[in-house]
């Protein structure tokens, strides 16, 4: 079972615009129905492992702009998909 966890960024979804959080939520909704390893597959979220000073953590797709990274714990039976961080991607 996948549980995701949104404690690092409560303060900052009230800053983003609503249809990113709307898709940050839809996201998470299905990591929990479905389980991360499918919606790793679902094309539309890019889901990508980061380099660098991000390795061992994730980013998906919100929009052109917009990235969620996000890092998996085990903790007992439960996979925690803890979101570390919703930002704008300069390009």
């Amino acid at each position: 079972m996948d549980v995701v966890s949104f404690e690092n960024v409560k303060k900052s979804l009230r800053f983003i615009p609503a249809h990113i959080r709307t898709k940050l939520l839809s996201w998470a909704s299905s990591v929990e129905l479905e389980g991360i390893i499918e919606v790793r597959k679902i094309p539309g979220f890019h889901d990508e492992p980061l380099k660098g000073n991000r390795f061992g953590q994730r980013s998906i797709r919100l929009s052109k702009s917009y990235r969620a990274i996000y890092e998996e714990r085990t903790k007992g039976t439960f996979n925690i998909i803890d979101v570390v961080e919703v930002n704008k991607h300069d390009y």
